[in-house]
């Protein structure tokens, strides 16, 4: 076969539709996260240890509460005290009928004006009395609630399902949110594993969200995994022409651990270019 002549070689710029991949990857979690608290205060308790797997809203820690507790359990009683409130309606009923009968004895000249403006003085200062009464027992209920708040900040939950990668205050440490202790937990969200690739700029248009990827992660844990693209980067690295994509699999018994490398192959075909 004749060969071709090295003008035509030199001007060929790409030698037809490859395979994408496999591509070099890396098992990452969908989210890491440090839980500190919003408050400072001693640390009382930590209920999790490094490698323990937390569900959402699980209590992972917290702070001395004693008085918080105690300031909250005071104004919820509070707000639940009902005699000032009787008090002063069974003041105002009296004041009612006292007004009465000094109004009717005043009409009939058996007694005299003053005493009559008297009483109707009395019953209006019984009915402020009452409106006090309820006032303070809504705003004991709005202290109450306060207090749970505050209470409830001393509190750490884990923010969602994932496993505890490291522990950075231990009980009888002071926690600042502000300061150099600021977080307790370190925390890892690995449902489901996010899956971190780097492409050539050729795969860029073919590459979109919801495409399915099959995923070979390494030695010892093998196997074969489908992945879904999740995000396309729109911004292209001009040195390397790659550009990222993250793809997800879903991990529900958390068998693929994070920080795993891995290849990923794209059911997609891109142009190679030719080696000159």
């Amino acid at each position: 076969m004749p060969a071709l002549p090295l003008g035509l070689l030199l001007s060929m710029t790409h030698a037809g539709a490859v395979a994408a991949g496999p591509y070099d990857c890396l098992l990452e979690p969908t989210q890491t996260v440090e839980v500190g608290s919003p408050v400072v205060g001693l640390l009382d308790k930590v209920l999790v240890r490094r490698g323990d797997q937390v569900a959402k809203g699980q209590v992972v820690a917290t702070l001395e509460s004693r008085v918080e507790t105690a300031t909250a359990a005071l104004a919820h009683y509070k707000s639940n005290m009902a005699a000032p409130t009787r008090s002063a309606e069974n003041k105002i009923e009296f004041a009612k009928k006292k007004f009465q009968r000094r109004r009717d004895m005043s009409a009939q000249n058996f007694m005299s004006g003053q005493e009559r403006d008297e009483a109707e003085s009395e019953m209006k200062l019984a009915e402020s009395e009452l409106q006090l009464a309820k006032e303070n027992k809504e705003m004991a209920k709005l202290e109450w609630q306060q207090q749970t708040s505050q209470l409830s900040l001393r509190t750490i939950r884990s923010p969602f399902n994932g496993v505890v990668v490291n522990q950075f205050v231990y009980p009888g440490e002071i926690v600042e949110p502000g300061g150099q202790k600021k977080a307790i937990l370190k925390l890892a969200q690995l449902d489901p594993l996010r899956v971190h690739v780097i492409l050539p700029i050729a795969a860029f248009a073919k590459v979109k969200p919801g495409l399915s990827v099959d995923v070979l992660p390494e030695a010892p844990v093998g196997g074969r995994y489908v992945g879904k693209v999740k995000t396309v980067d729109k911004v292209i690295d001009a040195a390397s022409g790659t550009f990222a994509v993250f793809l997800e699999i879903p991990n529900p018994k958390l068998e693929l651990p994070a920080g795993l490398k891995c290849r990923a192959q794209f059911p997609i075909e891109i142009d190679k270019p030719v080696k000159r």
